[in-house]
């Protein structure tokens, strides 16, 4: 499974990068605007940081308008990825692209019919809500495994971003079930390398080493 960091702060994804293991970036309108920065800015410098795909989402809801500020983003950096919503609109605008050899996360997804039509119209990535179904009782990782079903039953090359993920369970859940790509907010990130274990073992060991009185240096 790869890993996306979700953020449009800078500083997080640089020191994401520097433990590397990331894999890609994804922002959104309401993350741009928490930074409280001019968002082509921001989608410039995060792909001055790396070559890796970053999602830049559009703001408009008609087709004429996404492609437009779609194609706009596009001309950022060779690593934008245009991001649309699942609508129709946002489908036929996700075929143009497909049809200029622009990668596209179709992002807001919900249900194993949309992801179908976001891979027949050609998205790269395809981003279903985990955690927002599991805030209405519904569960998130079912949809996760539903639409990896269908996509290896017609060989469909969409990869499948498990979005929306607030602990490390959801990432756990999203491995298991088949997601190609977690996109995670840093903080749980951060939380993936952590243990109790972990955390008592090296306490542990620093005891007994100082107990020897030695030093590798």
């Amino acid at each position: 499974m790869k890993f996306f960091v979700d953020t449009a702060e800078v500083t997080e994804i640089k020191d994401l990068l520097n433990a590397g293991f990331l894999d890609g970036v994804t922002t959104n309108p309401s993350l741009i605007a928490k930074s409280k920065r001019d968002f082509k800015e921001v989608v410039e410098e995060i792909c001055s940081l790396t070559d890796k795909p970053v999602s830049a989402e559009v703001s408009a809801l008609d087709a004429n308008g996404m492609i437009a500020e779609g194609q706009l983003l596009a001309g950022i950096a060779d690593n934008v990825v245009v991001k649309l919503p699942l609508t129709l609109e946002g489908l036929k605008a996700c075929a143009h692209f497909k049809a200029a050899g622009i990668k596209t996360n179709v992002t807001l997804c919900f249900s194993p019919n949309q992801a179908l039509l976001a891979a027949k119209a050609g998205a790269t990535y395809i981003s279903p809500f985990v955690g927002r179904l599991d805030d209405i009782n519904l569960d998130g990782s079912e949809l996760i495994r539903d639409i990896r079903i269908i996509y290896d039953n017609y060989d469909l090359e969409t990869q499948i971003i498990a979005a929306s993920l607030r602990t490390p369970n959801h990432v756990t859940q999203s491995a298991l079930t088949g997601a190609d790509i977690a996109t995670i907010p840093p903080d749980v990130l951060r939380k993936l390398a952590d243990h109790p274990l972990t955390t008592n073992g090296i306490k542990q060991f620093l005891k007994d080493w100082e107990a020897t009185g030695q030093t590798i240096l």
